[in-house]
């Protein structure tokens, strides 16, 4: 049988993957708001590379990976081009933003989480700053197109992010696997994401609202 990829490298390419995914969401969003090809590559690349910068700043990690290794920035601008001339397509798909946007939820929270564990961080802190990774770009995209951000109006969004984290966090702490449990963990965070959708739940609000 070949040789599993090691955790490290599998951790790498969820970050990657997320990467791209969150400039794809970034880019159709932007194609959507007639925006030009600076603005599309401009919104993906925020949207794809502001929660990872976020995150590496916070645990010390600098300068952020995304300036020390250009294949997260080379992710980054090929989805955007690739959101610019092959939107037709992507949108095609069923609410082609909601679920780009809840696979790079998934995979930054893991990613994330698991980066803030290996520099040490307590469970606790951990968590919140993989919610801070699968959010921060979200939330930059959404702002530069004049959006309330969804983690702010959907609170399913940071919920899902949640999930995934805690499932990381309970996994080392039961002595798990790490790569099944990483893979487990992005699943069900996107899966609540796009059910949380598809079926109208979101957390209490305010009465009267």
């Amino acid at each position: 049988m070949p040789a599993m990829p090691d955790v490290g490298s599998l951790l790498l390419a969820m970050d990657l993957i997320g990467v791209f995914v969150f400039g794809l969401s970034g880019g159709t969003l932007a194609v959507r708001r007639r925006l030009d090809l600076f603005g599309v590559v401009v919104l993906s690349m925020a949207a794809a590379l502001a929660g990872g910068v976020a995150r590496d700043l916070l645990i010390g990690a600098t300068p952020p990976s995304s300036f020390r290794d250009d294949r997260y920035l080379i992710a980054a601008l090929v989805s955007g081009f690739a959101a610019f001339f092959f939107h037709g397509t992507i949108n095609r798909l069923v609410k082609p933003v909601l679920v780009l946007d809840a696979v790079g939820l998934g995979l930054f929270a893991v990613a994330g989480c698991n980066k803030a564990l290996t520099y040490g961080m307590a469970p606790v802190p951990a968590i919140l700053l993989a919610v801070l990774t699968a959010c921060g770009g979200g939330v930059v995209r959404d702002l530069l197109v004049i959006e309330v951000p969804r983690v702010l109006r959907e609170e399913i969004y940071a919920s899902a992010a949640l999930l995934a984290a805690l499932i990381v966090v309970a996994g080392q702490q039961l002595g798990l696997p790490e790569q099944p449990v990483a893979i487990a963990a992005a699943l069900a965070a996107c899966l609540l994401r796009i059910l949380s959708v598809l079926r109208g739940w979101n957390a209490p609000r305010a009465p009267g609202t």
